[in-house]
């Protein structure tokens, strides 16, 4: 089965086939750095690292590119810097380094505990000030922007086919949105490509004075840069397709004659918390941090891919026990050195649009070769300690005591068919008979 992808530019699933199958690419939105990452930003990472391992699974792993940037200059982080500088007679920018080295490293551990790959390349956006500087030039002297006031403005008019990712309509789009009214804006659309910095507030040099790039333009230029000016995938949180994802699309365009920027986007759905919307002031805003304080890192995992990626997810204690049990089941019948056979109905529910959840019932079907292969594939590749440490189960001797047990009812000696049963019990394994046979599960 060929691997299908929701395009959310298409609103169609479809058949994914890439620019070139020695060189996929895939570029993701990542964390802005300056404040411990909190749950939600865990879906994406999770996500599309299990998208990034089928990739590989399905082209080999030289032959599959993963960008994941790091947003390190922003207004939230700019006026983080400044508060942490206070009447240090440092420069900011030495200051606003400091606080994103400190709060990356701890997202990277972070999602590390969760068992997600590195990305291929991490760019930083600070590192490719020049790019996004030339890419604006490009905007400029194309037409699709312009200066006013010290800022250079994308002109949303100059591109007809604006609101095609979202699906809005110009109007639709300004009754809809945040918007910036500003005297140096043609239009109440118009987004920031480039704006200026005071004396206090990180800068750069540029064609239109001290200033710093708007969020937009950060992917565009760093996408380009290590993907092209057309790339496969292109993926992230339902929260940003408007309007971070549809200003990438018309500025990346934009900039490359109408070439197209992503042929496939991807995005995963808003998280909530025991049925609530995730906010500080409701006292449920939680950290990837915290969660592993108290919680293994796979079993975060498990319980973000048991959700279709694309849809809402609550997350809940009740949901995160389940997931714990559900992995000290698999733990206790899958060997560390195990064979690893990827299962077809396993590897087909994952073509299936990341289908995680019917990949999941797969593996709750499968014997300990397909069930070692598709943990790995999924990203749970080591057995934990403190599940490793359990008695190992002989499944040989279980299947062997199930068709004893099977053979003494068929000759209605129900003694010994309780006997078998009372027995593999006092070893924790759970007979279940059903229209389909006899299951075993190991003792909660």
């Amino acid at each position: 089965m060929p691997l299908r992808l929701y395009n959310t530019l298409s609103k169609t699933k479809e058949d994914f086939v890439p620019l070139d199958p020695k060189n996929v690419r895939m570029y993701v939105c990542g964390p802005t750095v300056y404040d411990y990452a909190h749950i939600g930003n865990a879906r994406p990472a999770i996500v599309f690292d299990v998208l990034f391992r089928v990739l590989r699974h399905l082209y080999g792993d030289a032959h599959v590119t993963y960008v994941r940037n790091i947003t390190d200059i922003d207004d939230k982080i700019n006026a983080r810097a400044i508060e942490r500088r206070g009447t240090r007679n440092v420069p900011v920018l030495d200051v606003l380094r400091e606080l994103t080295e400190q709060t990356l490293a701890q997202y990277l551990k972070d999602v590390a505990a969760l068992g997600t790959l590195s990305p291929t390349v991490s760019p930083r956006a600070t590192e490719h000030i020049a790019q996004m500087v030339a890419m604006i030039q490009t905007l400029v002297a194309a037409g699709h922007a312009y200066v006013g006031e010290g800022h250079v403005l994308f002109e949303v008019a100059s591109k007809p086919d604006y609101g095609k990712l979202a699906r809005r309509s110009l109007d639709d789009m300004i009754a809809g949105a945040r918007i910036e009214v500003a005297p140096y804006k043609k239009n109440p659309m118009d987004f920031v490509l480039w704006k200026p910095s005071d004396a206090n507030t990180p800068g750069w040099e540029s064609p239109w004075g001290r200033g710093r790039p708007g969020w937009h333009i950060e992917c565009s230029a760093m996408a380009e840069e290590y993907l092209g000016e057309t790339f496969d995938i292109h993926g992230g949180g339902i929260d940003l397709m408007f309007p971070h994802h549809e200003n990438e699309v018309a500025q990346s365009e934009a900039a490359h004659k109408e070439h197209p920027f992503a042929l496939i986007w991807m995005h995963n759905g808003f998280l909530n918390v025991e049925g609530e919307k995730m906010s500080k002031s409701l006292g449920n805003f939680v950290t990837i941090d915290e969660l592993l304080a108290d919680w293994p890192g796979e079993v975060l995992r498990l319980n973000m891919l048991r959700s279709h990626y694309r849809q809402p997810m609550d997350w809940t204690v009740a949901g995160m026990k389940e997931s714990w049990n559900t992995l000290e089941r698999w733990y206790s019948v899958v060997e560390p050195v195990a064979s690893r056979r990827i299962g077809a109905k396993f590897l087909e529910a994952l073509s299936d649009d990341l289908n995680t959840p019917q990949a999941i019932a797969e593996l709750h079907k499968s014997g300990p070769e397909e069930l070692a292969g598709g943990l790995a594939l999924l990203g749970f590749s080591a057995i934990p300690e403190h599940i490793a440490a359990k008695k190992a189960v002989d499944t040989v001797e279980i299947a062997r005591a199930i068709e004893a047990r099977n053979a003494a009812r068929k000759a209605k000696n129900f003694k010994e068919s309780d006997r078998i049963r009372d027995e593999l019990l006092a070893q924790g394994i759970v007979l279940k008979d059903g229209p389909g046979g006899t299951t075993w599960d190991v003792k909660k």
